[in-house]
């Protein structure tokens, strides 16, 4: 079995972080959202795994994963260039595939508890495809399933007006080599992509055997801020406590905790989890970093208070002030020289820098 990664997108919605490099990329407790894709399908026993690279910086992808023996994998790169659709990325890895059974696996989604039982249920089956559902709140966001009186599947629409469950694709597709001559034959929907709902709906038409399954944990897609953060939340939140670093007398640390080696806090400073702070970075006396926070490698925090935000690497921040909520990338400098604290909120892009 092996596995896809796609790494397309021009991340609109995440912009100005994707203006330097892609969204999956973007870390979540410290990892690149794309790395735990990666090491789930390296635990589902999927070694063989090509990345599909778009046009948003694709060297960093390389730079970062190389050859993949670092995470367990032998990894393959394939380019797709501008998006056309997640059905035509797929489509690029046909001669990669060959026979085998194979998992599509989007590299801005997270599963909790991953996609191992899924891929041997599959892999057991003479299934043709699988899908894994969830269910959400605002179906009109995703590509979503419909269902018969009995509960066979019939159907999938991509974002309906009104959708006929509430049942979303979560962007992690099981497929047999068959899936390749149906996309042969689609056309560019109205959003100018190849669908691959419509390549599944063409299988379950035809009367070939399309499975499904319903996510048991929790799934994210990080398509904006607000849900990138979610989904850091969500990671912490399985956190467990750590120290590795130098935590000086009359530093605190409250709840679970993760200090990464060569990180000093500073007497004085606050740290309450769930939070994790990276390698070599710098938490001086006076600062507080609040629940939900994690800190990449290389920051320095002088002064300020900070909650459910995610500071990335080689960042200084000096504010005599509150950051919430805030995505910050990384070499960013926030510095201040006034007053009374008041809450802040920053979506800012690499190499950025906001006096206040």
């Amino acid at each position: 079995m092996k596995g896809i990664i796609l790494h397309g997108g021009r991340g609109t919605r995440l912009r100005p972080l994707t203006h330097v490099g892609p969204k999956q990329l973007i870390p979540v407790a410290n990892k690149p959202i794309s790395q735990y894709v990666l090491e789930d399908l390296v635990e589902a026993g999927v070694k063989d795994v090509a990345i599909v690279l778009g046009d948003i910086y694709p060297e960093k992808v390389k730079e970062y994963y190389g050859d993949g023996s670092a995470f367990g994998a032998k990894l393959s790169y394939i380019y797709q260039g501008e998006p056309r659709g997640i059905a035509h990325a797929i489509s690029l890895c046909e001669e990669y595939i060959g026979n085998e059974s194979f998992i599509v696996y989007l590299g801005d989604n997270l599963l909790k508890g991953g996609i191992k039982e899924y891929a041997e249920s599959f892999k057991n089956s003479n299934y043709d495809a699988m899908i894994l559902l969830c269910e959400v709140e605002n179906p009109q966001r995703f590509g979503v399933a419909k269902f018969s009186e009995n509960g066979r599947l019939i159907g999938l629409i991509e974002k309906p007006k009104e959708p006929p469950s509430n049942y979303a694709l979560t962007g992690i597709y099981f497929f047999k080599p068959v899936i390749f001559e149906m996309i042969r034959q689609l056309k560019p929907s109205w959003r100018g992509e190849l669908e691959i709902t419509e390549a599944i709906q063409m299988l379950i038409d035809k009367g070939y055997k399309v499975d499904y399954d319903f996510v048991r944990g929790w799934w994210k897609d990080t398509g904006t801020p607000e849900d990138i953060l979610e989904a850091n939340r969500l990671v912490l939140d399985e956190l467990e406590a750590k120290i590795e670093g130098e935590v000086e007398d009359e530093a605190s640390i409250q709840g679970r905790v993760v200090i990464e080696k060569g990180c000093k806090v500073r007497r004085g400073a606050l740290i309450r989890g769930p939070a994790i702070i990276g390698e070599e970075s710098e938490i001086e006396s006076g600062v507080y970093i609040g629940p939900y926070t994690s800190v990449g490698r290389h920051v320095t925090i002088r002064r300020g208070e900070i909650e459910n935000s995610i500071i990335m690497d080689y960042c200084l921040i000096d504010v005599n002030d509150r950051i919430v909520d805030s995505l910050i990338a990384p070499h960013s400098t926030i510095t201040s020289n006034t007053g009374k604290p008041m809450g802040k909120r920053f979506i800012i892009g690499e190499r950025s820098r906001v006096e206040i």
